[in-house]
């Protein structure tokens, strides 16, 4: 069924028909390559990722120290959270502020954590007594109290071994005090919360264990099911904390196949994924099962191993646990504390208890309100959709979220609420539309004319598939349907054996029942597949009322039924400025650029850099982004270390700090042909840019724009630059100014035919020195002159307060004059938003379905063809029916 987006989105409207240099011995071309500039900051400890990065309003930073080995030296062998004391970032946009640290080449240096600058000082580490010294730092409880790391099951990974994300929410004004939360990424999850303050005195921070307390052992959590995974999360624009549940285990179809292939062939064979036995005794043993049912046809049953702790998780909820013949302790991660038991394994007695925790309700972003109150509200976002989520980006519209799912054939998502999210007086009421991505420039797929292209030099295009529409509420309410559910449904549903009499035989019986016709007691593939068909039929909100869960529920099969480019790889970190806004970067860690990236199918197909790619893509006015930019670029894990030493590779967390920089975590253990094994935490430094911004204007008429620079950490003592209009028959520029505050400068010098401004100025007065952040050049007014577009260039020669002169990227805009009237009645189009697009095509002052029919009968009209990009609403540089569509869309009304 991954047959037509462009159906699906036509739907509404009937008979639509809708880098840098090359590095020496790599084999992908610009890996590794940087647009800008990156330093080594610290490495983290043998065998810890670095993770949950933060910085203080001070400018001090603090991460966590995730899975250590337990052979390093004390206090670097226990998993814990940490700050680098006697050292603060300047927040100007410099990475001037260090030296860079070297490479860890001996034992020692491995075996610890390195800063440039200052020490890593441990605040709190695992298991440390806390909450009066009743519970322990990270793990989880029965309700009775019991540690849940004291009973059999497998294991996800130790209690309090995994802390992750880190948001700081200060109470005081100064910044000083305030609640530090903390994921766990263990199965049952679990977030701290450890009050944190500043001491005035000698400037450190200070943890108080005595008050801290586990989130996973509060009534308010397990009501809501608990949590699983809790990897990394954010810092909302209303100061809370978002926890993601990085659900691993949510795949019903492995890598590249769809439900649709399954529901095709018959059978789940070679295709179904690891959700479909959830609820099987003994979850993870399905894979050793499938290799031995199957032998040589066995195939890896996507994200099995995550279904490690489930049963645990059970316990946590109230079930009651069962015999085991020893402690299971396999475990996802490779560093786990605890020694695997000789013959340790679960009996495959069935958990019959309905504590039995239900699988719709792990995956999702969880909001802790009221951060500061003696527990804090867990509000679980299911409009956001379920995944294995690394992260969210809550944007400053309040309405925007954009979402990562990290492991293989997975997707980054989009949300867009229908009011301002904290604007809901109950969050349950929250509603709004889920979007998933679909990759359209035929440059990210070129394998398919033979020409495969290199990641460093091809930004993705984008366009955001709607996937549903629906509220909180509402999805509570259909995963309510599946709480019930137990491992002896599982048995007594797709077995004919009784388990009670010969449970080994049921087990094997339900396994092939479920491989073959999918998982009867949750969403079945046929389910899904009519959804799909009904969506490429109707659109998105022409579903019939009982599948309009299918999309929430089932995000990833969903996407992937209806074609979205559901092909990333390891989509990790993803972050923007706390206080981002159009024209700021929202940036994409993507850890490994290959697998289904870089084969011969979909959407992308493209060299393999196995570092990954981090890529940035700018907010527009509506918070929408379209495009993502690669700006660092991993290595190929063929260069060896004079290539690799010194890139970075596998970036999981990004942060984009305050000032324009971005602290770059690594995820990549011992892997690549670095001579040292340690993952760094780096900083990358954007290059300064100049850039020329985009307007509509009417024939006749003025309109402004502005020429800003960002990222110019030392500031300005001047220089010249210029702006040029490409086609003075569409626009002439007829003026031009400084700001207010600028010092000596010539008078804007504007050629007799109104095609360019030319500016030269000097910063005497230091008004300039913006701290990396964005800030205004110039004033440029154009005049409408005839309908059509014409691209704004911009170029710049800059010297900085050090008399250097300052390597700009430069950024082109586009200004659009308003085509003569669609209807021949003399009512112009107007463009109500600034976007640059007529969405009012009949001119009267509003966008409604009269604009739509308006459109769709005048698309071969001359005023139509020869103003193109005025009616591109779908941004894909040509004008077609899906901008019909797009239209349509955007009026939000009904015929």
């Amino acid at each position: 069924m991954a047959s037509s987006v462009a159906a699906a989105l036509g739907a509404s409207v009937a008979g639509s028909g809708i880098a840098s240099a090359d590095v020496e011995e790599s084999d992908t071309p610009g890996a590794p390559s940087v647009k800008g500039s990156l330093k080594r900051f610290s490495n983290t400890a043998f065998g810890a990722e670095v993770t949950g990065p933060f910085v203080f309003d001070d400018g001090t930073l603090l991460y966590s120290l995730q899975h250590p080995s337990t052979d390093n030296v004390a206090p670097y062998d226990r998993a814990g959270i940490g700050y680098v004391k006697g050292f603060s970032f300047a927040m100007n946009g410099s990475n001037d502020d260090f030296e860079e640290l070297s490479a860890p080449e001996t034992q020692d240096e491995q075996h610890s954590v390195r800063t440039a600058d200052g020490d890593y000082v441990m605040l709190a580490r695992r298991e440390e007594p806390i909450n009066g010294a009743s519970e322990q730092l990270g793990v989880p409880e029965t309700p009775d109290g019991e540690p849940i790391d004291k009973f059999p099951g497998t294991r996800y990974s130790e209690a309090g071994y995994t802390p992750d994300c880190n948001q700081f929410i200060a109470s005081n004004e100064a910044g000083t005090e305030g609640h530090l939360f903390t994921n766990f990424e263990s199965t049952p999850g679990n977030v701290s919360r450890i009050p944190l303050s500043k001491n005035a005195a000698t400037g450190e921070w200070e943890a108080d264990l005595e008050n801290a307390i586990n989130m996973a052992n509060t009534e308010e959590l397990r009501d809501l099911g608990g949590t699983m995974i809790n990897c990394y999360g954010d810092r909302t624009p209303w100061d809370t904390m978002v926890s993601s549940e990085e659900n691993y285990a949510h795949p019903r179809v492995s890598y590249k196949a769809t439900v649709g292939d399954i529901v095709e062939a018959g059978t789940g064979k070679g295709l179904v994924g690891g959700c479909q036995f959830w609820n099987r005794p003994n979850p993870t043993g399905i894979q050793s099962a499938v290799d031995e049912y199957y032998g040589d046809e066995s195939w890896s049953v996507q994200g099995n191993w995550a279904l490690a702790g489930v049963e645990l998780l059970a316990y946590q909820l109230g079930a009651f646990p069962r015999d085991a013949t020893g402690v299971d302790t396999s475990t996802a991660d490779a560093y786990a504390k605890t020694e695997v038991v000789e013959d340790a394994k679960n009996t495959g007695t069935p958990i019959t208890d309905e504590a039995y925790p239900n699988p719709y309700r792990y995956g999702y972003h969880v909001d802790y309100r009221e951060p500061h109150a003696e527990t804090p509200e867990p509000i679980k976002y299911y409009v956001l959709g379920r995944a294995a989520w690394e992260s969210p980006n809550f944007q400053n519209d309040l309405r925007t979220v954009y979402g990562a799912s990290d492991g293989d054939s997975k997707g980054i998502y989009k949300f867009v609420a229908d009011e301002e999210i904290p604007s809901y007086d109950d969050p349950m009421e929250l509603a709004g539309t889920l979007y998933a991505p679909k990759v359209t420039n035929d440059a990210a797929s070129a394998a398919d004319s033979g020409t495969r292209a290199s990641p460093a030099d091809v930004a993705l295009d984008v366009e955001w598939v709607p996937l549903g529409h629906a509220s909180n509420a509402e999805i509570e309410s259909w995963i309510a349907e599946y709480d019930d559910v137990t491992q002896a449904d599982y048995l007594e549903t797709h077995a004919e054996t009784d388990w009670t009499e010969d449970r080994a035989t049921a087990i094997e019986e339900a396994d092939k029942a479920v491989i073959e016709n999918g998982n009867q007691n949750y969403i079945t593939n046929e389910e899904i597949v009519e959804w799909a068909r009904q969506y490429e039929a109707r659109g998105h909100d022409g579903v019939d009322e009982g599948l309009r869960r299918v999309p929430f529920l089932e995000t990833r099969a969903a996407a992937k039924e209806i074609g979205a480019s559901i092909e990333f790889n390891k989509a990790e970190g993803i972050d923007s400025v706390d206080d981002a806004g159009p024209g700021d970067y929202v940036y994409f860690g993507i850890s490994e650029f290959n697998d289904d990236m870089a084969d011969d199918t979909g959407d992308l197909q493209m060299d393999r850099v196995d570092g990954g790619v981090v890529y940035r893509a700018e907010l527009d006015a509506n918070y929408d982004v379209s495009t993502l930019e690669p700006v660092v670029v991993g290595p190929d894990f063929t260069d060896g270390p004079q290539a690799a030493n010194d890139a970075v590779r596998n970036i999981d967390n990004v942060y984009a700090m305050d000032d324009g920089r971005v602290l770059c975590c690594e995820d990549g253990f011992a892997e690549s042909r670095r001579s040292y094994p340690n993952d760094c935490l780096w900083v990358y430094q954007p290059n300064p840019t100049v850039a020329v911004g985009s307007a509509a204007v009417g024939q006749g008429e003025s309109v402004t724009v502005e020429v800003r620079a960002k990222h110019i950490p030392d500031g300005l003592s001047g220089g010249t630059f210029s702006v040029g209009v490409s086609d003075t028959d569409v626009a002439e520029i007829t003026s031009a100014s400084y700001p207010d505050a600028a010092g000596l400068n010539q008078p804007p010098s504007i050629a007799e035919d109104g095609s360019t401004a030319a500016f030269e100025f000097a910063d005497v007065n230091e008004a300039m020195q913006a701290d990396g952040v964005e800030f205004t050049l110039a004033t440029v007014t154009l005049s409408g002159v005839g309908g059509g577009a014409a691209d704004l260039d911009v170029s710049a020669a800059l010297d900085d307060d050090e008399g250097q002169n300052v390597a700009v990227e430069t950024r082109s805009g586009v200004t659009v004059t308003g085509p003569a009237s669609v209807a021949g009645s003399g009512s112009v189009p107007s463009d109500p938003d600034g976007d640059g697009r007529y969405e009012d095509v009949n001119g009267n002052g509003r966008v409604d379905y009269d604009d739509v029919v308006l459109l769709f009968d005048r698309m071969e009209s001359k005023s139509v063809a020869s103003n193109a990009r005025s009616f591109d609403f779908n941004e894909n540089d040509r004008l077609d029916y899906a901008d019909i569509v797009h239209l349509y869309e955007e009026a939000g009304v009904e015929q």
